[in-house]
């Protein structure tokens, strides 16, 4: 059986079509929202109306670089959530109605579940035995997941408060950097001592993260040094990075090293849009080499909100005849 498959993503402010046939990817397009740059933010009203401008031209280009017609789509899937809500009814009314059109099905997909299955987007040579554990690192989510089956999923530890890119960013705004501030502070982070500072590092129990505690900690740490001098951040701007950067990841290796002792599961991958950071990657890596694991890292450009993670979910979801019908409603919470 042949299957293609279109898959839309539009859960925050990247609008992203992609074409998967039989378990293979033929295009991903993605178009981005500059707009948002100058709010320090992804503004939700300004995110939605953009969606509504890039989506038939995001599809149109998605189809043609797969070579596939409209006629020849087996099923049309979209992100269901979690997400800003206005985006995600862009895409889903988007998706319903071709998939009403062409009288085929319509599948919605969990965009979590399509960050781990990013692992899977190289091909099976390339993709993670089962069971795997896989660490979801992104500017809304941190959990550790293992995974049993391509759509089943354990949460085995999740963040009590704050995920790490949201660290990451905001951060990034105390020192005054551009949003998002994430990939600053790791480009900055190259040519800084990670040693240099030290910020406070929660002791949560178990699988779970916690990053408020951080984010305390370098807010009062900068304010204190601050009042001695004006220009205390201008002038270590590097170090600063490269101790934050440090930081956020040794939480992260340390958890991911207590997940594999207490499963036993040495097969390892990491997703999500801080999966991209060069410090985590070197780290999960190192780590990985030491303890003996196999890891997997996937490439870049599907770290971030892409549709070629989504419409592999929905290929697993195919296979085991999971549709959904017109009723189906995007839900901007959703959990795995």
């Amino acid at each position: 059986m042949s299957i293609t498959i279109l898959g839309i993503e539009s859960s925050c402010d990247d609008t992203s079509a992609a074409v998967v046939h039989d378990g293979v990817l033929l295009s991903n397009v993605m178009a981005g929202q500059e707009v948002h740059r100058k709010y320090g933010g992804v503004v939700p009203e300004l995110a939605s109306r953009a969606h509504q401008q890039h989506i038939v031209p995001v599809v149109d280009m998605a189809l043609r670089e797969a070579g596939v017609e409209v006629p020849d789509l087996d099923a049309v899937a979209f992100t269901r959530g979690p997400g800003l809500l206005g985006s995600l009814l862009v895409g889903s009314s988007f998706a319903k109605a071709l998939a009403l059109a062409r009288g085929i099905p319509i599948i919605g997909v969990n965009h979590l579940m399509g960050h781990v299955h990013a692992l899977f987007l190289k091909g099976p040579e390339h993709s993670p035995s089962l069971p795997f554990l896989c660490m979801l690192v992104s500017g809304g989510h941190t959990q550790l997941m293992r995974v049993t089956e391509p759509l089943a999923m354990e949460t085995l530890g999740k963040t009590i408060d704050d995920a790490a890119g949201e660290a990451f960013d905001k951060c990034a705004k105390m020192m005054g950097l551009p949003y998002p501030g994430g990939p600053v502070i790791d480009r900055l982070a190259q040519e800084g001592d990670p040693h240099r500072f030290s910020f406070a590092m929660p002791r949560v129990e178990g699988l779970d993260f916690s990053f408020s505690g951080l984010k305390t900690s370098f807010l009062y740490f900068l304010r204190d040094e601050l009042k001695k001098d004006a220009d205390f951040i201008g002038k270590n701007q590097h170090d600063l990075a490269a101790s934050l950067q440090w930081t956020i990841v040794e939480i992260l290796i340390q958890k991911l090293i207590l997940a594999v002792e207490k499963t036993g599961i040495t097969e390892v991958g990491i997703a999500g849009g801080v999966s991209a950071n060069s410090a985590l990657k070197e780290a999960v890596r190192r780590t990985g080499k030491q303890k003996g694991w196999k890891v997997y890292i996937p490439e870049p450009r599907f770290t971030t909100d892409n549709a070629a993670m989504i419409t592999m979910t929905a290929y697993f979801k195919y296979l085991q005849e999971q549709f959904d019908d017109q009723q189906i409603t995007p839900r901007a919470r959703m959990m795995l």
